[in-house]
């Protein structure tokens, strides 16, 4: 069935359309169930490489805030003390796996905003693995979720992470645009948003104006009485056989 005809069809059955990116790639959504009293969202942050943006991690600390960040080998070989600070504060923040070379994790060779996927089932496990692995033993828990770069996959791709043990953390809000947003535009989009939502920002470029937005943005929500918790702590939905 052509798309065009499917998307009413799911609609009218009350179905969620999969979250097809227009290169042929799944871009899942995750939500997290909403809050029973106060509306809550999650705040996931991607460290890819790179630094580490004090202004986002500072305003977590100070204001006890939680979050889970998505941390690759590349980026964790880079930033012993900041890692050490994340896992100093276990209460706040969820250590998840990013990947070994933020690569995106596609078993076929397609390039995603100019970066080279993975391109085989192999490389995939590579990536997923060497990450895994690289957290374990720099002391983190075992991970629970994968993130790949780009956050796109194939259908079979997600479907070996998940067989490897993980959970593939899509999102509902992209907060930052890949840290290239200004910093007005990134305060905007966090502060508006919905209960449910889990947000998508990078905490890997602290001389990029998206950060002090992202920070912005947090606080805003915190002052609108949001509630802030982390994927291990409450129930989520997700696209395309995600999770669950």
């Amino acid at each position: 069935m052509k798309t065009i005809l499917l998307l009413p069809l799911l609609a009218a059955l009350g179905l969620a359309a999969p979250a097809l990116a227009h290169d042929g790639l799944l871009e899942p959504k995750l939500h997290i169930a909403a809050g029973s009293k106060t509306p809550r969202v999650a705040l996931t942050f991607d460290a890819c490489m790179g630094l580490a943006d004090q202004r986002i991690i500072s305003v977590l600390i100070e204001n006890r805030i939680p979050a889970t960040i998505f941390i690759t080998e590349r980026w964790l070989k880079r930033n012993a003390e900041t890692f050490a600070i994340f896992r100093a504060h276990a209460d706040l923040f969820e250590l998840e796996n990013h990947g070994a070379m933020h690569v995106p994790a596609i078993d076929r060779p397609v390039p995603v905003y100019g970066i080279a996927s993975a391109g085989s089932a192999q490389a995939v496990e590579a990536e997923v693995m060497g990450g895994a692995n690289a957290l374990v033993a720099s002391g983190a828990p075992q991970p629970h979720w994968f993130r790949g770069a780009t956050a796109k996959y194939t259908a079979s791709s997600i479907a070996q992470i998940r067989a490897l043990g993980f959970d593939v953390a899509g999102y509902s809000l992209n907060g930052d645009d890949g840290s290239l947003l200004g910093a007005r535009m990134a305060t905007r989009r966090i502060a508006n948003a919905h209960d449910g939502d889990v947000i998508i920002s990078h905490i890997n470029q602290p001389t990029h104006a998206a950060g002090e937005g992202v920070a912005a943005g947090i606080l805003a929500l915190k002052a609108k009485g949001y509630e802030f918790v982390r994927l291990d702590a409450v129930h989520e939905e997700g696209s395309n056989a995600t999770v669950n």
